[in-house]
């Protein structure tokens, strides 16, 4: 731990407590589980923006690049990251009133101290692989403590933004961790344009989820039969989202 500096920030901790006592009011029917349905899910979501940001700068520490500590980024605090708009707030405005996970806030990482190519894919690999490994694990919880429905409802539907999440960030698109993973073994070519499509190619993405219906649905089909692949609840996800997005 202390080498590494590896160590929660007071905020992490914060949005942690936030998640919990959404939980806790899940338990309770009406306003206070639709109060706590919306509590835990914004705050899971939150925590899961810090766990996939650290999910790419410990692997880029354990590549060789030991600036990140330096940078703060292994304190788990979302305020360290590029732009506290698109790292805290737009994702979870998206995420409120569109249902949508859109991929948080970046990191700064030196490829040029990482060792090879193999490591710098494993570095933009390892945010989404941290989604989906939050999803199994929120998946497993409620098939083996089989919680309360508020609760259950709540687990499922956060599992299923954390495979959503993933499967968006997994594409091959510049901006996005699937384009990053390939990126090292493109052309130099390739990697300009990539550079100069990033800022705006994932909104382009965005705008052709949400503009084309069959598109859209396309990938939440994608993206729920991955979910259920891994045992998540389709049912249970439904409630919670409906819940979740009580003002629909």
């Amino acid at each position: 731990m202390k080498r590494s500096g590896v160590r929660p920030s007071p905020l992490f901790l914060s949005l942690l407590a936030v998640t919990v006592a959404g939980a806790a009011l899940t338990l309770f029917d009406g306003a206070l589980l639709t109060l706590g349905t919306v509590l835990f899910v914004l705050g899971g979501w939150a925590v899961s923006l810090c766990l996939h940001e650290f999910g790419h700068a410990i692997v880029a520490y354990r590549g060789g690049d030991h600036a990140v500590r330096a940078k703060g980024y292994l304190t788990l605090d979302i305020r360290r990251y590029t732009d506290p708009v698109f790292s805290i707030v737009l994702p979870l405005v998206l995420l409120a009133f569109g249902g949508i996970p859109l991929p948080g806030g970046a990191v700064w990482i030196n490829h040029h101290s990482l060792r090879d190519r193999r490591v710098e894919s494993l570095v933009s690999l390892a945010g989404p692989v941290s989604n989906l490994v939050i999803g199994a694990l929120l998946v497993a919880a409620v098939a083996l403590f089989d919680p309360a429905p508020g609760l259950g409802a709540a687990l499922s539907y956060l599992a299923a933004v954390q495979v959503i999440a993933f499967v968006l960030n997994i594409l091959p698109i510049p901006g996005l961790d699937g384009w990053g993973a390939i990126e090292p073994y493109m052309s130099y070519s390739a990697r300009q344009f990539g550079a100069k499509a990033r800022p705006w190619a994932p909104f382009v993405l965005f705008a052709v989820l949400i503009g084309f219906p069959t598109i859209g649905a396309l990938f939440f089909d994608a993206s729920y039969s991955l979910f259920e692949l891994i045992g998540g609840d389709g049912v249970l996800a439904y409630f919670g989202q409906d819940t979740f997005l009580f003002w629909r």
